[in-house]
C-alpha cells in the first residue's frame, strides 16, 4: 500500500465520524436548553408551535460556533418549510428564543440572504424567500434538502445533475496526463480496495468521494470545477458513509480502476464511458436516468 494510503486510512479510523446511523434524518443532535421555556417570545407561539418546539433546541449542532448553529437551525426550518415563503423574521425574536446575541443574529441572517432564502429589505425587515429564489446548489441547502421533505426530490435532482457532470469531467480530465493526478486517482482506488476488504466503509466513502472531486477539478474547466462542492454534497446526503455505488462492493472499486486506466491511456471516450457504467451502478440513478442513445 502507498504511503498516502496507508496515511488516509489510519487518519479515517482515529477520526471521530459523527455519522448517524440509517435511517435517521436529523444528523444534528441537540441538547435541551436549561430555562429555555422560560424565555418571553409571544410570536413565536400559537399557530407556529413547531418553530418555538425546533427553538427550545440548544442550537448546538456539533462542530459549530454559535453563528453556525444559527444559520444551520434557521435553515433547516426554512428548507423544511417550517418557516414558510414570506415569514417575517425579527431578530429580537430570534435572539430571544436562542439565546444568541443581536451580532450572531444578524450575522446568520447575512448568510441565509447570500444563499437566497431569506431577503432583508428598509422598512420591510427581513422575510423568508420561495424556493425559486434559493441558491439550490449550496451545498447547505443541498444537505437540508437532502434531509427534510424533499429528500426523495433533493436526491434524484442530484443524481441526474451528477449523470450529466460527471462523465463530461472524466472526458475532459483525459487530455490532462499530469502524472501526480494519475498517482493520486490511483491512490484513492488503492484505498477504496483496502477499506473494502476490511470493511471499512469511513474511510472508502472518503476515498471515493477525492476520487471524484480530484476528477472535475482536473477537467481544466473552471465553470465545471465550481460545481465539484455539489458532488461533493451528493456524495454525503444519504446520512450514512456512502459512496457513488448504492454501497462498497468490488464492482464499484473496478468501475473507478477502470475510469483511471482510460484516463492514463488519454482515451477520452473511454474514460466518459467508464464514469457512466459507474454512476449506473447506482439504482437510484438508473431509475432516472435514461441508457445513452446509440448513434
Amino acid at each position: 500500500m502507498s504511503t498516502l494510503a496507508h496515511t488516509m486510512m489510519t487518519a479515517a479510523r482515529h477520526a471521530d465520524s459523527g455519522l448517524v446511523g440509517p435511517g435517521e434524518l436529523d444528523r444534528y443532535p441537540y441538547a435541551e436548553t436549561p430555562g429555555a421555556d422560560r424565555v418571553a417570545t409571544p410570536h413565536w407561539e400559537g399557530a407556529d408551535v413547531e418553530l418555538g418546539r425546533v427553538g427550545r433546541r440548544a442550537a448546538g449542532s456539533r462542530g459549530r460556533g454559535l453563528h453556525g448553529q444559527l444559520v444551520q437551525q434557521l435553515g433547516q426550518m426554512i428548507v423544511s418549510g417550517d418557516l414558510g415563503a414570506d415569514r417575517p423574521l425579527v431578530p429580537e425574536e430570534i435572539g430571544q428564543r436562542f439565546e444568541v446575541s443581536r451580532t450572531v443574529v444578524r450575522e446568520s441572517l447575512r448568510v441565509l440572504e447570500a444563499k437566497g432564502l431569506v431577503s432583508a429589505r428598509p422598512n420591510v425587515g427581513t422575510r423568508v424567500r420561495p424556493v425559486a429564489d434559493w441558491n439550490l446548489l449550496d451545498p447547505d441547502i443541498i444537505e437540508w434538502r437532502a434531509f427534510g421533505p424533499q429528500r426523495d426530490d433533493q436526491r434524484r435532482e442530484l443524481n441526474e445533475l451528477r449523470w450529466t457532470i460527471e462523465p463530461l469531467a472524466a472526458r475532459l480530465a483525459a487530455g490532462h496526463g499530469r502524472a501526480d493526478v494519475q498517482q493520486r486517482l490511483a491512490d484513492m482506488v488503492e484505498i477504496m480496495g483496502h477499506a473494502l476488504g476490511q470493511g471499512d466503509a469511513i474511510t472508502f466513502a472518503r476515498a471515493d468521494n477525492e476520487f471524484h472531486g480530484l476528477l472535475i477539478q482536473v477537467a481544466g474547466n473552471r465553470m465545471l470545477e465550481h460545481l465539484s462542492g455539489i458532488v461533493s454534497a451528493a456524495l454525503q446526503v444519504s446520512g450514512t458513509a456512502t459512496t457513488t455505488c448504492d454501497r462498497p462492493s468490488e464492482a464499484c472499486v473496478a468501475h473507478h480502476a477502470r475510469i483511471v486506466e482510460a484516463l492514463a491511456a488519454g482515451d477520452a471516450a473511454g474514460a466518459e464511458g467508464a464514469m457512466r457504467q459507474l454512476l449506473t451502478v447506482h439504482p437510484e440513478v438508473e431509475r432516472v436516468v435514461p441508457a445513452p442513445r446509440e448513434h
